[in-house]
């Protein structure tokens, strides 16, 4: 009996050594795997941070010289050395509101026609057209506006370079996100909640209405938001149809400009002192702005998803 047991305890030993070799190397591979993620997100801190700082450093110049003014001036003008943003700011939120209310609605209803309604013979190649639409590069949608949108506009609007024509040209440009990430979120919903609103005898509207879009704003609301920063930023498409106004003017059919316009159209003759600075704190401005646009889509993302935990 006593051979026998040590028999076994040397059977068991090679078998337990080498589970306690597997389980080290699996320690350590954990151990890397965690402090490369770690440094990785590290990494993006100290990138954001370094471009803030940047910012900053570079906005100095012009806080010092005209300190809240400069958010509220209307003047442009370098050789005298008088610079204002309030142009800018104003024709980056315009544009940005009117490529939200027409690609919002229109990416939405094209949702719900690409998972609701669409024949399934037709529902691959539309999917794949829109999608199509986000890998076009910006410059080519600001030549087509340019050239094509333009010269329609003006004939029939009698303007064509314009806050409304940019905005326009957002729309078409971030419709793409806004359509592709709503119908993934639809696509979501559980089949049986649909069935058994359509059990109950209501119509695909009420169904769509009713189940599909109360279930499904959480991503609803991510997607436009990540739609509404992509359009607070863009340059060149924007550059091309805007009209690189510096002026403030309530008619929509004017010409303007935004922040990102101003920046891609001047920084390249500007001369070191408050012109770049003023440049620079265009840019900070523009990323304050889609800063709190973000961290505000972010809020209220956490309450409806508290909403909805309750």
């Amino acid at each position: 009996m006593v051979d026998l047991a040590m028999q076994a305890t040397h059977a068991e030993t090679p078998a337990a050594d080498s589970r306690l070799k597997a389980l080290s190397r699996f320690k350590l591979s954990d151990a890397v795997f965690g402090a490369v993620t770690r440094l990785s997100a590290m990494t993006v801190l100290l990138i954001l941070s370094g471009v803030i700082l940047s910012l900053i450093i570079g906005s100095m110049p012009t806080l010092r010289a005209y300190g809240f003014s400069f958010l509220t001036s209307q003047s442009w003008n370098p050789p005298l050395e008088k610079f204002g943003a309030a142009p800018s700011i104003y024709g980056t939120l315009v544009t940005s509101a009117i490529a939200m209310l027409i690609a919002v609605p229109v990416g939405i209803g094209v949702a719900i026609f690409l998972t609701e309604l669409c024949p399934p013979a037709l529902r691959r190649p539309v999917g794949i057209a829109i999608e199509l639409l986000a890998g076009i590069p910006s410059i080519i949608y600001g030549m087509w506006g340019f050239f094509v949108l333009n010269p329609f506009l003006q004939s029939v609007l009698g303007s064509g370079l314009s806050l409304f024509t940019a905005g326009l040209v957002l729309a078409i440009m971030v419709l793409p996100f806004i359509s592709s990430i709503t119908r993934d979120v639809f696509e979501t919903v559980p089949p049986m909640l649909k069935e058994s609103a359509y059990g109950l005898g209501c119509t695909r509207w009420e169904v769509i209405r009713s189940v599909v879009i109360p279930f499904t704003r959480v991503g609803i609301i991510g997607g436009v938001m990540l739609a509404l920063g992509r359009a607070l930023g863009e340059t060149m498409a924007v550059t091309f149809v805007v009209g690189n106004a510096n002026r403030i003017s309530a008619n929509l059919l004017d010409p303007g400009t935004t922040i990102s316009a101003t920046i891609a159209n001047q920084f390249g003759e500007a001369e070191p002192g408050l012109y770049t600075s003023s440049l620079m704190t265009l840019g900070l401005l523009l990323f304050l702005v889609t800063f709190v646009v973000l961290s505000c889509a972010r809020l209220m993302l956490m309450r409806l998803e508290r909403r909805a935990g309750a």
